[in-house]
């Protein structure tokens, strides 16, 4: 069976597969340097999940079928374990960096436009804005003295421009009345729904139009020399 899946794999899957491993390689050894008890944690997981099914086994007389079943279900629970802690290692190298949280919105769901630094400050404080059903959500992150007052400012040229669209404002940090960085996409998908889809692109073009939302959401932590979109605002 094993053997005519690999004879039956095109070019462009084996092509693709290099690239899947390097990218595996990348994150175990990202994930191992952030926490070096995950292999440990990993193998204990997964032998003890196998050897609650072969105990299983013979206590119904039925050890092999059970033990095959075992390894699957240990392999599954350390993959489980792994996508967990390079998640958490994940969040932990971006944390304190600039542009942050621009980089975690990256996992919203479609439905959302999202535009990293409509507004900045020369100390790398910033405000991101996301759209979707729930409506204009800015997003701050930096020193909270100085991240109230680019929102507070933010939002009133948000307001300028939708009307009486709903818009949300959030803090991203570990501080309290802030969001961790973790639970941010999860906060905004949380969000209730105002808006129709045909509202939500129609709010989008007015601010296209008016530079509210020009680029793409970077793919990383913002870079200290980056250059910013139209209409975003420096203080």
């Amino acid at each position: 069976m094993l053997g005519s899946i690999l004879s039956g794999m095109t070019k462009k899957n084996r092509d693709a597969s290099p690239g899947r491993l390097a990218q595996l390689r990348t994150a175990y050894a990202m994930t191992k340097k952030a926490d070096p008890r995950v292999p440990l944690i990993m193998i204990v997981a997964g032998l003890g999940v196998l050897g609650v099914f072969v105990a299983l086994g013979f206590a119904l007389s039925r050890p092999i079928a059970f033990a095959v079943a075992g390894v699957f279900a240990g392999v599954l629970t350390s993959m489980i374990i792994f996508a967990r802690r390079t998640e958490r290692a994940a969040y932990t190298q971006i944390e304190g960096q600039p542009g942050a949280a621009a980089a975690v919105l990256n996992v919203l769901r479609r439905g959302w436009t999202v535009t990293p630094a409509v507004a900045v400050t020369r100390n790398q404080d910033a405000v991101h804005l996301a759209l979707g059903r729930p409506g204009i959500v800015l997003i701050g992150e930096g020193a909270p003295h100085r991240v109230a007052s680019l929102l507070a400012n933010e939002k009133l040229r948000m307001t300028r421009i939708a009307g009486e669209m709903p818009i949300h404002t959030v803090v991203a940090g570990n501080d309290d009345g802030q969001v961790p960085l973790r639970k941010l996409p999860r906060h905004l998908m949380k969000l209730p729904r105002a808006l129709r889809p045909a509202d939500v692109t129609s709010l989008n073009n007015r601010l296209r139009a008016v530079g509210g939302m020009t680029v793409p959401i970077p793919k990383g932590p913002l870079p200290q020399n980056i250059r910013l979109p139209r209409g975003s605002k420096i203080r």
